[in-house]
């Protein structure tokens, strides 16, 4: 009896012990799930900053660098910072001793050593200075907001920078009554703030579990019931940026000479949605200044081409003037001098786009052509153009190919045309077609790779000519022929021979006893190029040169690229 007692007791003891351990288990479980409510995580040592929305204070770039207010209440950033979430182009031109930095319109200098804003060429007095911190250069961006299209306000009682980009949706709430604000969307969770009845906040999102992300006016980001608040009113919205073509880009370049005018043009180009004519080109030493052969023939190109539903992307050209084009990018404010003609002539010309050709410059002027870009862009895009910039395959000689960063172009233009052609050219040293299939189909690929390039920012061009190839003398020979002229200039007995890996036909012919070699641009090897287009997601096509093609080819386009 006694022994059974004793077991009792012991299988009690147990008992109790796995109670007690189950009981201890839940509890740490409990404190585990609840904790991460209400352990803190905030950065309390310095300044917060909030952007649009979102605590990026831990993002700042270096451990020495954060936010400072000077005794006059002008706040600043580090240039690093500024670097990482709003410019990621800004620079020092040491020539000039002065930041350049540039945002979606806006093109703007600082002086480093005098209390000077230029924006978009307008000169502003600043009334606080660029101040070097920590070996670093911090910039006043309270006097910055014009630039980047931001509000800044510093909440000094809780110690945090909000900015908000003007662009984006801004809504704001009321308070129905006195509320906490909550650090997780949860009513076990640490208050961060309070809010009173009637006090306004913003509404930054509204959850599903029936709670609301707001900002409070200390800046403070936390969530409340939606129920608590009331009389949503939205301050801004978000502003979509708007293509100026729906669909796909089909741009013809409708070449002629800088010393002639414009052609009459009459009717209407199917298939295409984009002219560019070739209006500008740089004028040789001009330090900047172009020239124009736009006059009133010009005027009525442009009215023909607008009446027919038309945009004119008008072609810049450097007309290969590599030492003019040179000592330009070499000097800010010869390109800024260049930028501002072209805004000019741009504006003046009601044109809706600007398509830069410049080819034939040095490999180590590629950084500056960028910057050139780069700096272009937020003009033409405050005046609501398109700027569009042509660069040939990634890979090939200095002042042919390794002139372009493509990646930065892609990145900052609103399209970039890969010129794909001549891949056999004038100077190559055996004969073969100018625009094979696979050579372009490989390059669209290094685009997307190797470049980076979004598809979407891609016009593929095409040529519209071909070219024949014969050898006098021992030495290679060859010549353009428009696409139109092919049939013409071949014999009537010329056998044509599909490539299926180019997707073009190819011919060698004899005549006046002279053997004579083409790869053939046609309809069909356009069609084949055209769907390169689609397989790729590509924004559109272009065609160099309107006159040499084939008039079949225009149906197949609009076909392929569905341009009614």
């Amino acid at each position: 009896m006694k022994k059974e007692r004793e077991m009792n007791q012991e299988k009690s003891k147990i008992l109790s012990k796995i109670i007690i351990t189950a009981f201890a288990l839940v509890l740490v479980a409990v404190v585990l799930i609840t904790a991460k409510n209400y352990l803190r995580d905030d950065i309390t040592d310095r300044t917060n900053l909030v952007i649009n929305h979102n605590n990026v204070t831990s993002r700042l770039q270096r451990e020495n660098t954060q936010v400072y207010i000077d005794e006059n209440g002008n706040v600043y950033l580090s240039m690093d910072d500024i670097e990482n979430f709003f410019d990621k182009y800004i620079y020092i031109d040491e020539k000039y001793n002065m930041i350049v930095t540039t945002s979606d319109t806006k093109q703007a200098t600082i002086g480093i050593d005098k209390k000077e804003l230029s924006i978009n060429g307008s000169k502003l007095d600043l009334s606080a200075p660029v101040i070097q911190r920590n070996g670093e250069y911090y910039l006043p961006i309270s006097e910055l907001t014009k630039v980047y299209n931001i509000d800044v306000n510093y909440h000094k009682d809780s110690d945090i920078l909000t900015i908000d980009s003007l662009d984006r949706s801004y809504i704001t709430m009321t308070s129905s009554k006195n509320m906490s604000v909550k650090y997780k969307a949860k009513g076990f969770s640490r208050t961060v703030d309070k809010v009173k009845k009637g006090e306004s906040v913003v509404l930054v999102s509204k959850l599903e579990n029936g709670w609301a992300k707001i900002r409070t006016q200390k800046g403070i980001l936390g969530y409340v019931k939606q129920d608590s608040l009331t009389n949503e009113i939205s301050i801004r919205q978000d502003m979509p940026e708007q293509k100026q073509i729906e669909g796909k880009v089909s741009l013809v370049w409708d070449y002629f000479s800088e010393y002639v005018t414009a052609p009459t043009r009459s009717g209407t180009m199917e298939g295409v949605n984009v002219v560019s004519p070739s209006f500008f080109t740089l004028k040789k030493n001009g330090n900047g200044a172009i020239d124009s052969n736009v006059g009133q023939k010009g005027e009525e190109y442009i009215t023909w081409a607008h009446d027919n539903g038309y945009k004119v992307w008008a072609m810049v050209s450097n007309n290969s003037l590599k030492e003019t084009t040179s000592t330009i990018m070499k000097d800010y404010y010869l390109r800024e001098k260049l930028i501002e003609n072209i805004i000019e002539v741009a504006v003046k010309n009601k044109l809706d786009g600007i398509n830069i050709d410049f080819e034939n410059m040095y490999a180590e002027d590629k950084d500056l052509f960028s910057k050139f870009i780069i700096e272009l862009a937020p003009r033409l895009k405050e005046v609501g153009m398109v700027l569009s910039v042509d660069v040939t395959a990634p890979d090939g000689s200095d002042t042919w190919s390794l002139c372009f960063d493509r990646n930065v172009i892609g990145d900052v233009a609103d399209y970039i045309v890969f010129m794909a052609y001549d891949q056999h050219g004038t100077s190559s040293v055996e004969a073969g077609t100018v625009a094979g299939y696979n050579w372009v189909e490989a390059n669209i690929k290094k685009f997307l790779g190797q470049e980076d390039v979004e598809a979407e920012k891609i016009i593929l061009g095409m040529p519209f000519y071909t070219r024949t190839w014969w050898y006098a003398n021992g030495d290679l020979k060859t010549t353009s022929v428009d696409m139109k002229d092919v049939d013409r200039i071949l014999p009537e007995d010329a056998q044509k021979a599909w490539d299926d890996a180019l997707k073009q036909n190819y011919v060698k012919y004899t005549k006046n006893g002279i053997e004579y070699e083409m790869w053939i641009e046609d309809v069909e090897s356009i069609k084949a190029k055209l769907s390169l287009i689609e397989k790729y997601k590509l924004a559109g096509a272009s065609y160099w040169e309107y006159g040499r093609e084939d008039e079949a080819v225009w149906p197949v386009i609009a076909e392929a690229l569905k341009i009614k």
